[in-house]
């Protein structure tokens, strides 16, 4: 089993940054691949990025490429978001998500084990 601990959200206003922390413990004898999901309200699960298990590639959702970095700690047991130029519409919780292989990352139901999640709003 895996276990996973989102911290680091918060409020901030439009412009600014946040880094949400992903604490991984459990079976972190693997690498897994990890995702960042985020669901605002009344809106379905959307996936924000991605990093694979070695940290050598990562993938990011259009609407976030350029302001949102996926990294992973020096002990690979920690992945990181940084949030840059944060904007209203970032506003959601956020879910970091983990899977065995690096495909398919961009689907949420193809994530194995999951967070609690972590509310980020954005003021205008």
């Amino acid at each position: 089993q895996v276990q996973l601990v989102e911290s680091g959200g918060g409020l901030v206003q439009a412009g600014g940054s946040l880094r949400l922390s992903c604490a991984v413990s459990g079976r972190t004898n693997s690498r897994y691949a990890m995702g960042w999901f985020r669901q605002a309200p009344g809106k379905e699960r959307e996936f924000v990025g991605a990093i694979s298990g070695s940290g050598g590639r990562t993938d990011y959702a259009d609407s976030v490429k350029g302001r949102f970095t996926i990294s992973r700690g020096n002990a690979k047991n920690t992945v990181y978001l940084q949030m840059n130029s944060l904007k209203p519409e970032d506003t959601a919780v956020y879910y970091c998500a983990a899977k065995m292989v690096y495909v398919a990352i961009q689907y949420w139901d193809n994530y194995e084990y999951w967070g609690q999640g972590t509310q980020v709003t954005v003021s205008s």
